[in-house]
């Protein structure tokens, strides 16, 4: 792929300019629920990449034979796992829709989204770009 066809983004989780394709299919927006399709737990998208952008040490810590390819969106989650909330960084590869599932109870989710409504979770006003 040529230049042309790139861009370049900072990302403080990784602490160094990422490079990325200008256009990557996101399967979901922010405010959507989704789950991991093989941990148990839900969340509500909050922010995505478009294509992998957390620190090496990180990307190295998952077990090769299920590391997720990088290039490909990754949706930062405020997630929830039983009686446990925490932000989670998901490749799009292993998450699904998951609107059915209700409400996420995530205590930071009212500083971003207004109330659950329709299956998902409207960006408080003022917060859009």
């Amino acid at each position: 792929m040529g230049a042309m066809n790139r861009a370049s983004f900072f990302s403080p989780q990784a602490g160094r300019v990422i490079d990325a394709p200008l256009r990557t299919r996101a399967r979901f927006a922010i405010g959507d629920i989704v789950r991991h399709r093989h941990h148990d737990f839900r969340g509500v998208v909050f922010d995505i990449d478009p294509v992998f952008a957390n620190s090496e040490e990180w990307y190295q810590s998952i077990p090769a034979e299920v590391r997720p390819e990088r290039e490909q969106p990754y949706y930062h989650l405020l997630a929830e796992s039983g009686d446990s909330s925490y932000v989670a960084y998901v490749s799009q590869q292993n998450l699904t829709a998951d609107a059915e599932g209700g409400p996420v109870e995530h205590p930071s989710l009212s500083e971003l989204f207004d109330d659950y409504s329709n299956g998902r979770y409207p960006l408080r006003r003022g917060l859009a770009h």
